[in-house]
């Protein structure tokens, strides 16, 4: 039996079926990028299908999934208490009891008691010079204790007092009378100065002080020597 191939050759087509031969194969190209992302789902969807149903999946999702570790915490034993040990046994040793023997009677001879006199002590009259009790001796009297200086109501100036406002209390509108007591020694200068009554205001006080205290007295004469006195001195303050 002969067996006829008929096949033609693109010698043997002609520029119509070329035309159409080229269009027929773009088609086909066209089609072709259109149905492969839907054959690639479906393929996909195959593989999964098989994945469950041989349990390929729940192996894969064993193996990624993380293990529980199941921890037990074991409480450590108490310790044993131990046993207090037994109570010594101590023998009791009984004292024997000593013999002590009766002391021998004595004979106690009884004395009358016996006075003995001092022996007689030598009269003062004939006691001896040498044996005579000394004098005493007479301490000599203590000086007469210094008297203290006297207050004198007035007191004379070789250069006077020229107290000096405070500027603090000019400002404060501070004004006053501070009487002072003066120790005016024997070469008249004034040694120790004190408040006797305050004109109200620190300043003023302390002003008037330093004041008293550099001016020069006339020492005060008594039996025509210079002796200390005390003076009191006012000192006034008064804003003009």
């Amino acid at each position: 039996m002969n067996t006829m191939t008929y096949g033609l050759s693109a010698s043997a087509l002609t520029g119509d079926d070329r035309g159409i031969a080229r269009k027929l194969k773009a088609q086909w190209r066209s089609n072709g990028r259109k149905f492969a992302p839907f054959a690639a789902i479906v393929l996909g969807h195959a593989v999964l299908f098989y994945a469950i149903n041989s349990g390929m999946l729940r192996n894969v999702t064993k193996a990624l999934m993380p293990q529980v570790v199941n921890i037990t915490f074991v409480a450590s034993p108490e310790p044993l208490k131990q046993t207090p040990p037994p109570p010594k046994t101590v023998p009791v040793v009984q004292k024997t009891p000593t013999f002590v023997p009766p002391l021998p009677q004595l004979n106690i001879v009884q004395t009358e008691p016996t006075i003995t006199l001092p022996p007689p002590q030598p009269r003062a009259a004939e006691a001896t010079p040498s044996t005579a009790a000394p004098s005493p001796v007479v301490a000599p009297p203590a000086p007469p204790a210094p008297s203290t200086p006297k207050t004198v109501s007035g007191v004379e100036y070789i250069r006077a007092p020229q107290p000096v406002y405070p500027s603090i209390a000019r400002r404060m509108g501070e004004s006053g009378t501070v009487t002072l007591r003066v120790l005016i020694g024997e070469k008249g200068l004034a040694e120790q100065v004190v408040i006797q009554k305050s004109s109200g205001s620190a300043n003023l006080d302390e002003a008037g002080r330093q004041a008293v205290l550099r001016a020069l007295y006339k020492p005060y004469l008594e039996d025509g020597k210079p002796v200390p006195v005390y003076a009191l001195v006012p000192i006034n303050f008064q804003l003009g």
